[in-house]
Formats: C-alpha cells, structure tokens, sequence
C-alpha cells in the first residue's frame, strides 16, 4: 500500500481531536476534505478505521493499531527532518579533518573547544597523517577538510583550495649542556659537522631542513634518523647530537627539558594552511569549523613561542 505522510497526519488528527470537525480546525482544512481522505485511505487497507455516526466518532480495533504505528512513523520522519534541519544550519553532521599530530596537539584543541562549545552536536573526526597522506585523504573525499603545512612539500597542491591560517619558524633544539646555550644567535651554517638527530625523510619538517641546509650549504653529521617527534627529542637530550623542530613542536619537546634557539641566515617559515577540495562544496558545519580557524587568527589566539598568525 503507498499513503502519503499527509494521510497519516490526517488519521493521526482524527484520534487525537475526536472528531472531524475538531480535526478540521486543528489542521485548518475543510472537514469534508479530512472525511474524504480517512475514507480513501480505509478502502486502500480494506478495513474501516473509525465507527462513526452523526454525533459520535471511535477508533475500531484496527483503528487504535494503525494510529500507532503511524505516529511512530511520524514521530520517526518528523525526528529525521529535524535533524536534516539541523544538518542545513550546521548544527548536526559529522565532520571529518586530516592533519598532522603535532596540529592535532597544539594547534587546533583551542579552535576545536571554542567550536564544540557553538555546535556541541555536531561530531568531529581528528585524522592525524603525514603531510602526504592528508593531502591524499583531502583528494579522495575521505575527509571534509585539512589543516595542515603546505610549504616545502615535494607534491604541488595546484589543484587544491589553500588558505594560508599559521606559520611557525624552524628552530635548534639542544640539551643544556650543549655549546649552543651560550650563544645568543645561532644560523644554519652553524650546524656544519654537528651530530644531528634528523626527522624521517616522509616528514614534512625533514623537507624544509633539508631545504635550508642546502640553501646555507650546511652539512650536519646525520647519526640518527626519526620519524617520531618525542623520539627525536629523547635522543637530544640523551646528548647523542642536535636537531631542528617548527615552532610548533617546541611545546611536544618540553618534557626534554630542551634549550632551544631561532636558525637565521636563511630565516625558515613553515606555511600551515586549510586545504580542501574546491569541486565538493562544504556542509555547513564544516564551513563553520573552517570559519572558527578565522575566528582564532583574528582574535589573535595565543600560539607557541616562533609562531604567528597569517
């Protein structure tokens, strides 16, 4: 059988009013459109809903059982509706964002707690990556957007949407006992022959060192390579060498106890930018996740030390 949500309201109505006329002026319709239409739906389920008479009118066995069901039905598709509502005004979805751990730890919790606290239904998905990786999540449409850094990456972002949020300047990081802690200046060319604790090649940080020490022709004594950020920072402070982190990931070296110091001569920024898709538009919620980025710079949320709002 194929009724209209219309025709279970109707029905619905009836019940509930006790009557046609009552259910008439409840729903603003003529009463004999509203008879008109209980009868058609009681010829489509070849049972009659209602006993009725001039004066009186009573739900039948069949009746009660089948207004039941269609407030369930309705109360279902009503709750549905109102959720899609909520969905068109950003206040229900899911949204889904690619970045790198060291935002995921630093950058964006302060961003994500001022969101939650303006759309507290609305579910966020954090997927931490390398910097290809995310990029890659963003193209195949597995999340709604990234944050992550845009600068010195080996792949072009020519077909993706960046706008530039964060930069963060590259910096020394040494354990107390180390020469550097004496200097008040320190340059790439300085971390010539230095024992050097260096980041996996995969690593975004890795491609912008490389990048600097080439341009200050400076070559350190590679001992060991990383991938992990805490990992490069225990091998530092256990004195096996030295290494370069953004100003970002200062914060996550701390439990070190590390020293550490700008690099000048080149002056190296790192770009973290809000990528997406520009083909897919975006739902409202994640629409207003990326307008919480903006909100954040222009409030000039506070940032680790030798980084900076775009």
């Amino acid at each position: 059988m194929d009724l209209s949500l219309r025709q279970l309201r109707v029905v619905v109505a009836v019940h509930d009013a006790g009557s046609f006329t009552a259910a008439a002026e409840r729903l603003l319709q003529a009463q004999s459109s509203l008879s008109r239409t209980v009868l058609e739906i009681e010829r489509r389920l070849d049972v009659r809903l209602f006993d009725r008479d001039t004066r009186h009118l009573a739900p039948t066995v069949e009746g009660r059982e089948f207004v039941a069901i269609a407030r369930a039905t309705l109360g279902t598709v009503d709750a549905n509706l109102r959720h899609f509502a909520g969905f068109l005004e950003g206040r229900h979805g899911k949204v889904r964002i690619a970045t790198l751990p060291s935002l995921a730890a630093i950058l964006l919790p302060r961003v994500i707690s001022a969101y939650r606290d303006r759309h507290p239904d609305v579910q966020l998905s954090i997927e931490d990556a390398l910097a290809d990786e995310v990029l890659d999540r963003v193209r195949r449409g597995t999340v709604d957007l990234a944050v992550t850094v845009v600068s010195a990456l080996a792949q072009p972002v020519d077909d993706l949407d960046v706008t530039p949020v964060v930069a963060d300047q590259f910096c020394c990081v040494f354990p107390p006992s180390h020469r550097f802690a004496e200097v008040t200046d320190l340059y790439w060319s300085d971390l010539a022959d230095e024992a050097f604790i260096s980041f996996d090649a995969t690593t975004s940080i890795r491609q912008h060192v490389d990048r600097a020490l080439a341009d200050a022709d400076s070559r350190p004594r590679t001992v060991i390579n990383a991938r992990n950020i805490a990992a490069v920072a225990g091998l530092v402070a256990a004195e096996l060498g030295v290494s370069v982190v953004p100003g970002l990931v200062l914060p996550l070296t701390e439990f070190a106890s590390l020293r550490h110091l700008p690099l000048a001569r080149p002056t190296m920024l790192r770009e973290i930018a809000v990528v997406r898709a520009p083909g897919r538009p975006l739902a409202r919620a994640a629409a207003d996740f990326v307008e919480s980025i903006a909100e954040a710079s222009r409030r000039q949320l506070e940032l680790p030390p030798r980084t900076h709002w775009l």
